[in-house]
C-alpha cells in the first residue's frame, strides 16, 4: 500500500547535495502563485540582483535557469558555440569531462588540456594551447573541481583567455560562495553554479551569468542554438522585463525560486567574505580532527578546496562499507570517489549550511567509531 513518503533526516556532508538551510525549506513552502504573477516578476528582479552581488558582476544577463548545473554547463557551449567552432577544455576532473562532450555534441572543435586529478590547470598548458590554435573561440574549465577537490586559478586562466581572444567559460558549481570567485574583477564570460552545494538548497536550479562580449557573441550567431529550452534570448524574454512585459518561456518551478532567494538573502546578509571565512574555517577543523584520527588529505593545501575534501581511505579498509556504516548507524552521508579516485577515497563536503562546528565534530566521532584503531 503506497503512504506519504517521510524521508530520514540526515546530515548530508558529501559533495553535494548539502543541508539545506531551515530558513529555505521554510520559503519553499509558502503560497504557490503564478509564475507571471506580478509579485513573482518582482521577486524575479531581487533574485537577479541577488545573484549580481554573489558573483560579483554587474552582467545584465544573469538569471536562473530551472534546471540544475548541469544544465548551466549545457547552455554555456549551446549559446557561445556553432557548429565547427573550436574550443579548449582543460580538464582535471569529471567536470572538465563533461565541459568536453559538451563540445562533441555542438559540433564543435575539441582540443584538450588535460592535468593530473588532483591538481590544478595548468596555466601554462592551457598557454601553450592558446598559442597552437589561435582560431579557437572558447576556453572552458573548472573553477572547484567536485571530483577532485581542487580549486584552479580562474583569474590568471580567464586572462589568457582574453589575452588570445577566447571567452571564458567557468564552472563554479561547488565554487560559488564557498571560495572567492570575482566574475567582473577576474574577467570571466560566462559562469555558472548550482544551488545545492554552498548556497545550501536544494537541488533543481542553476545560476549563469553571461559577460556584455558573451552576450554580444550569442547576439551575432549564424546559426540557432542548438537547444530551445536554454536558448538565452528566448530565457531572457522572460527573465528581462524591460519594457513592461515578458513573454512566456516555461512555467518556472516557484516555490523553487523562493527558496534560491532567501539563500542568496542569507548570503548576503552574511557578507561573502564571511561565507569564505567560515568555509576556510570548518575546513581547518576537520582537517586538524581528521588528521588526528591518521586520515590524509589528497590535495595539496595551496588549492584545496575548503568545502570538498578528499580523504585517502586507508590501506585494508573497505570504502563502501565505511560509508554504508555511517548512512546507518549516524545518518551521516559522505561521498566516494569518482573516475581515477574510485575507491581510494572519500570525498567529505562541507558546504553552506553544512559548514558547522557540530557536524565536524559528528565526522570526526562517526569515522572514529567506523575505523577501528583510530
Amino acid at each position: 500500500m503506497n503512504t506519504s513518503f517521510h524521508p530520514t533526516p540526515r546530515t548530508l556532508m558529501g559533495p553535494g547535495p548539502s543541508d539545506v538551510h531551515p530558513r529555505v525549506l521554510g520559503a519553499m513552502g509558502k503560497a504557490t502563485i503564478g509564475h507571471l504573477d506580478p509579485e513573482f516578476q518582482a521577486l524575479m528582479e531581487e533574485i537577479k540582483d541577488l545573484m549580481r552581488y554573489t558573483f560579483r558582476t554587474s552582467n545584465a544577463l544573469t538569471l536562473p535557469l530551472s534546471a540544475p548545473g548541469s544544465a548551466a554547463m549545457e547552455a554555456s557551449y549551446a549559446n557561445l558555440l556553432e557548429p565547427g567552432d573550436k574550443a579548449i577544455v582543460c580538464i582535471n576532473g569529471v567536470f572538465g569531462m563533461r565541459m568536453a562532450e559538451n563540445v562533441r555534441r555542438m559540433s564543435g572543435e575539441l582540443v584538450t588540456v588535460e592535468d593530473e586529478w588532483g591538481t590544478q590547470v595548468d596555466p601554462e598548458k592551457l598557454r601553450a594551447a592558446l598559442i597552437a590554435n589561435p582560431d579557437a573561440k572558447v576556453v572552458g574549465f573548472v573553477h572547484a573541481e567536485t571530483s577532485t577537490g581542487v580549486c584552479s586559478d580562474v583569474k590568471t586562466l580567464c586572462a589568457l583567455a582574453k589575452e588570445h581572444g577566447c571567452l571564458s567559460i567557468v564552472d563554479s558549481v561547488t565554487g560559488l560562495a564557498g571560495v572567492e570567485l570575482e566574475v567582473d574583477q577576474w574577467q570571466a564570460d560566462v559562469t555558472y553554479s548550482g544551488t545545492q552545494k554552498c548556497l545550501s538548497a536544494p537541488p533543481g536550479i542553476s545560476l549563469i551569468t553571461f559577460s556584455q562580449a558573451a552576450a554580444d557573441r550569442v547576439k551575432s550567431r549564424n546559426t540557432p542554438v542548438q537547444s530551445w529550452f536554454l536558448d538565452l534570448s528566448l530565457l531572457m524574454a522572460y527573465w528581462d522585463g524591460e519594457g513592461g512585459g515578458r513573454t512566456y518561456h516555461h512555467t518556472a518551478p516557484v516555490n523553487a525560486m523562493y527558496g534560491l532567494h532567501e539563500a542568496l538573502l542569507m548570503v548576503k546578509e552574511q557578507g561573502l567574505e564571511a561565507s569564505w571565512a567560515k568555509h576556510r574555517t570548518m575546513h581547518n577543523a576537520l582537517y586538524e580532527n581528521l588528521s588526528g584520527l591518521g586520515l590524509e588529505f589528497v590535495v595539496d593545501a595551496s588549492y584545496r578546496l575548503p568545502q570538498l575534501n578528499l580523504v585517502k581511505v586507508p590501506e585494508g579498509v573497505d570504502e563502501a562499507a565505511v560509508r554504508q556504516q555511517l548512512l546507518k548507524e549516524f545518518n551521516l552521508e559522505i561521498g566516494a570517489g569518482l573516475g581515477a579516485f574510485a575507491g581510494k577515497v572519500w570525498r567529505i563536503g562541507l558546504m553552506g549550511y553544512a559548514a558547522r562546528q557540530e557536524n565536524v565534530q559528528l565526522c570526526t566521532s562517526a569515522l572514529r567509531a567506523c575505523l577501528p584503531g583510530r
